[in-house]
């Protein structure tokens, strides 16, 4: 990203109403049969995600944390039936700022849209912290191998990669080298990143980025269980 980008105004997210008794024609969003529920371990926060797994992956999520300042960061992200992304969209808030990103994918190329309102940088400097930059990406054509997208602190998305490549049943000891598009939490960022996953016999995976390793504990459908250093599921366990 260059910047030069102009900011641009926050696009609103739709949110379902409440429905009371005055209000029959609300549209509300699907419900969805399954939910998961992380707690960070390496920072104040937690992740709840909703999803319905049954031909590839729809789900939608939300994840909170104070690092490295207060933010709430909703989610939605499908898949095609063989579990490769197709769409994600992103909204991160914080105190006196908003920004999305939507990320699209058709005949291997990556569409990348985003939204901003207030100021998310001065509230990272505020804070002591470097400022986030722009988020999404200018060179778009940079994500063309990624069939992933990894979104920073969400462990429902480690089961993107985990599920297409089959590793929760897979044969131990194979790396499996694949490209990501990665979206940076709570600037919402997205950079190419390359990323290594090696399945350890069933239920467990090694993930490796550049000099960071750990070893993931998966339950039967290849859902995080344990990320040493970032989260633990607690429902369900």
């Amino acid at each position: 990203m260059t910047p030069s980008r102009s900011p641009r105004s926050a696009a609103a997210f739709s949110h379902p109403l409440p429905v009371s008794a005055g209000s029959r024609n609300v549209r509300l969003m699907p419900t969805m049969p399954k939910s998961l529920f992380w707690a960070r371990t390496d920072t104040a926060g937690a992740e709840h995600a909703l999803l319905d797994d049954g031909r590839g992956l729809t789900a939608r999520g939300t994840q909170t944390a104070v690092d490295p300042i207060p933010y709430t960061c909703r989610y939605q992200v499908t898949t095609d039936p063989g579990w490769a992304t197709t769409r994600v969209e992103v909204e991160a808030e914080g105190a006196g700022w908003l920004r999305s990103v939507r990320l699209e994918r058709s005949a291997d190329r990556w569409r990348v849209t985003t939204a901003e309102q207030g100021d998310l940088d001065a509230a990272l400097r505020a804070a002591g912290h470097p400022a986030a930059g722009l988020p999404g990406t200018d060179d778009p054509d940079r994500l063309a191998d990624a069939l992933d997208v990894d979104l920073g602190g969400a462990a429902l998305f480690n089961a993107l990669p985990v599920r297409r490549l089959g590793l929760a049943r897979g044969p131990a000891d194979i790396p499996h080298r694949i490209a990501v598009a990665w979206v940076l939490v709570p600037g919402l960022l997205v950079v190419p990143a390359e990323q290594v996953y090696t399945s350890l016999g069933p239920g467990r995976v090694r993930f490796t980025s550049d000099t960071f390793t750990a070893d993931i504990d998966l339950d039967a459908d290849g859902y995080v269980v344990r990320y040493p250093g970032l989260t633990e599921r607690i429902y369900p366990r």
